[in-house]
């Protein structure tokens, strides 16, 4: 069981098969939990509520014929206040051409255009499932600068996901370790590093491996 905070940055750490997908998948709505229960502002990420949550997950889920803005054009009928101009802005500045098909884009570029479109409208939560695998130095540079640029701090809830832990250090605000379906150590991600005089790298080590 956790509890966190509105408006901060929640790293969910754990190696493959520790639950993180899983817990990802249940709080964008998309698997139902087999017993307890997830509350976002106290409401369950049923269809009402889903509206406030943007899902970004680990698997690429794009039809390769699509041309990027016409992907952008089709998730717009989905979530209300989606903002193109947003999605052309952030599109630009991943460096990503909008008429270029998805099936043509590099993985590196294909993880730039997940992330554009998870911040092209109003989410109050952002669910990142591990946004860095596998892909290229300067893309992962573009999308932790996007990350940066786009969060609202204090009324925007960003989970992610990732193994590149030294990378998103100093990004992370609330740390929760999983191993094995359970949370082993969770809280305030300076007062970890500051209590156990190590890096959330070395607790990763010491205690989800």
């Amino acid at each position: 069981s956790f509890t966190v905070e509105e408006g901060k940055i929640i790293g969910v750490l754990g190696e493959n098969g520790s639950g993180k997908s899983t817990l990802f998948r249940i709080l964008a709505g998309i698997t139902r939990p087999t017993k307890g229960k997830v509350l976002i502002f106290g409401q369950p990420p049923d269809t009402q509520n889903r509206k406030n949550i943007a899902y970004l997950p680990e698997i690429q889920p794009y039809y390769n014929w699509m041309r990027v803005i016409e992907l952008a054009e089709f998730y717009s009928s989905f979530y209300p206040g989606w903002d193109m101009s947003k999605t052309r802005e952030l599109l630009d500045f991943m460096n990503i051409e909008p008429d270029r098909k998805i099936g043509e884009l590099s993985k590196g570029q294909k993880g730039r255009v997940k992330v554009a479109m998870a911040f092209s409208w109003d989410s109050k939560v952002v669910v990142m499932d591990e946004p860095l695998g596998g892909i290229d130095p300067p893309s992962r540079k573009r999308i932790l600068q996007t990350l940066f640029k786009e969060f609202r701090y204090g009324e925007q809830t960003i989970f992610v996901s990732t193994h590149l832990v030294s990378e998103m250090e100093e990004t992370i605000e609330y740390v929760i370790f999983l191993k094995d379906g359970q949370v082993v150590l969770q809280g305030d991600a300076d007062q970890l590093r500051a209590e156990r005089n190590k890096s959330l790298s070395e607790i990763f080590e010491e205690v989800a491996v």
